[in-house]
């Protein structure tokens, strides 16, 4: 019979062993961080009904939904309109706002979640594209009313994280779609839909260049006039360099609609507790072009991007949203947060040369020199993990050489050898491979000096 090739379908992210520990250890830093600021973890189920899913999502998002079969067979139960019963979640905030609306009445408002799971889209398959990828996400939900203070929270979040994992400077940019829109209404342009449509061609500003968004919306399908185009161009190529600086130019953007004031005034209040926060006015900045792709964003919008790797595109986004709920429940339930696209951020680091595969998991190796010696092994790995350092035994006998290369592939930094002239000694010999040297330790000081070892290791990185 002939062999199934064995493949991964375009798309997903499968590590190997140490680059899995390195990416775990993202997670961790990310999990950790999210818990020092007071969010609660939830989890929610891969998949949801389709009409549960997709009730506010905008852009190009429902054409990337992988939907399933609810029982297998070919003919899977469908809708009145045709479409299938279950969806696969293309991201984490729609699930929250239907998780809330439906456990409304147990939770504690503001209701402060993280969530740190897989998500999927039918993306293209292409380069540093996922179909299949972790999101880390923080959201804070308030009943009725959320202060605008929550916003300023997530930038001192984010700023925990990145500083955190040391991946190199970065800065947090802000906005407000109260504003843009606000603006968009004095020049004229009044009409939601058209300006949801220009929201998102300015959002892609940095990424297209000027001249490109310039003749789209001079084009026939805008048909702004060229002085509105360039009014709107100046609009969002305003930057700040500095908290003043921004309040500066927020203020010399001159009178406008009354969604426009707002809009202002949110984002004054929002970049002065973002300072007040602790975090350093070099980390975070005002940029008008950022309006982010989803629909259901109306306040402050955020997107993180790395100062010395802009090909990275934004590591971090996210926003306010005060009607997503409204899809499941009559109840107000606004909302800010913000999301790590944590796949996607770990392979682009790798590919740039930002992290490196990791160490193994494994502290020691306890190698055997003597299988009639191996519940003296066992015994020397049980009083090693007791006291909380990870081991590992050669359960089966080979050259010590070879017991060596195991340990060194597998990323295990101490090999411990415990021989016969160790045990008429009662040491045991502790080689290093990392640093290429080794040293024999006392049984009774072999603990303490192993944690030393392991906590300087883990100083030095």
């Amino acid at each position: 019979m002939a062999l199934t090739p064995a493949r991964t379908m375009p798309g997903v992210l499968e590590l190997l062993p140490l680059d899995q520990i390195a990416f775990q250890r993202m997670l961790d830093v990310i999990r950790r961080n999210y818990e020092r600021f007071g969010f609660l973890p939830i989890e929610t189920p891969v998949i949801e009904y389709s009409d549960v899913l997709l009730t506010k999502t905008g852009g190009e998002t429902e054409r990337q939904v992988y939907f399933v079969q609810s029982t297998g067979a070919l003919n899977a139960a469908k809708d009145d309109e045709g479409m299938p019963e279950l969806a696969l979640r293309f991201d984490l905030t729609v699930p929250l706002a239907r998780y809330v609306a439906e456990h409304e009445h147990d939770l504690s408002f503001p209701f402060r979640r993280y969530q740190m799971q897989k998500v999927y889209r039918g993306e293209r398959a292409q380069r540093g594209r996922f179909r299949e990828f972790y999101q880390c996400d923080i959201d804070v939900i308030g009943k009725d009313a959320l202060s605008v203070r929550y916003d300023a929270e997530i930038p001192a979040v984010i700023y925990s994280v990145f500083r955190e994992l040391n991946i190199g400077a970065f800065t947090i940019q802000l906005n407000n779609r109260k504003l843009m829109r606000g603006y968009f209404e004095s020049l004229g342009i009044v009409d939601g839909e058209q300006q949801m449509l220009v929201l998102r061609e300015v959002d892609k500003l940095d990424k297209r260049g000027a001249d490109y968004v310039r003749d789209t919306l001079t084009g026939e399908v805008f048909g702004l006039s060229a002085e509105v185009a360039q009014k709107i161009l100046a609009f969002v190529q305003v930057r700040s360099t500095s908290l003043q600086d921004a309040c500066d130019k927020l203020d010399a953007l001159g009178a406008g609609p009354e969604a426009m004031e707002q809009g202002r005034n949110e984002l004054k209040e929002v970049l002065g507790l973002i300072h007040a926060f602790g975090v350093p006015e070099t980390h975070y900045v005002l940029n008008l072009s950022i309006a982010r792709g989803l629909d259901y964003y109306t306040g402050t919008v955020y997107e993180t991007t790395l100062n010395d790797h802009p090909q990275i595109g934004s590591i971090c986004s996210g926003g306010r949203y005060e009607n997503l709920a409204s899809q499941y429940t009559k109840s107000q339930l606004p909302g800010v947060g913000i999301s790590i696209g944590l796949t996607r951020l770990y392979w682009q680091l790798r590919d740039a040369g930002l992290i490196n595969t990791a160490t193994s998991t494994v502290d020691v190796l306890v190698t055997q020199m003597d299988a009639a010696q191996l519940p003296a092994y066992l015994a020397l790995a049980g009083e090693l993990r007791g006291a909380g350092i990870a081991t590992e035994v050669v359960l089966e006998g080979s050259k010590l050489g070879k017991q060596f290369k195991y340990a060194d592939r597998a990323g295990i930094r101490f090999v411990i050898v415990l021989g016969e002239d160790e045990i008429a000694k009662g040491v045991v010999t502790v080689k290093d491979l990392r640093r290429e040297d080794q040293f024999e330790v006392t049984r009774s000081e072999l603990i303490k000096t192993l944690r030393v070892e392991l906590e300087q290791a883990a100083a030095m990185g």
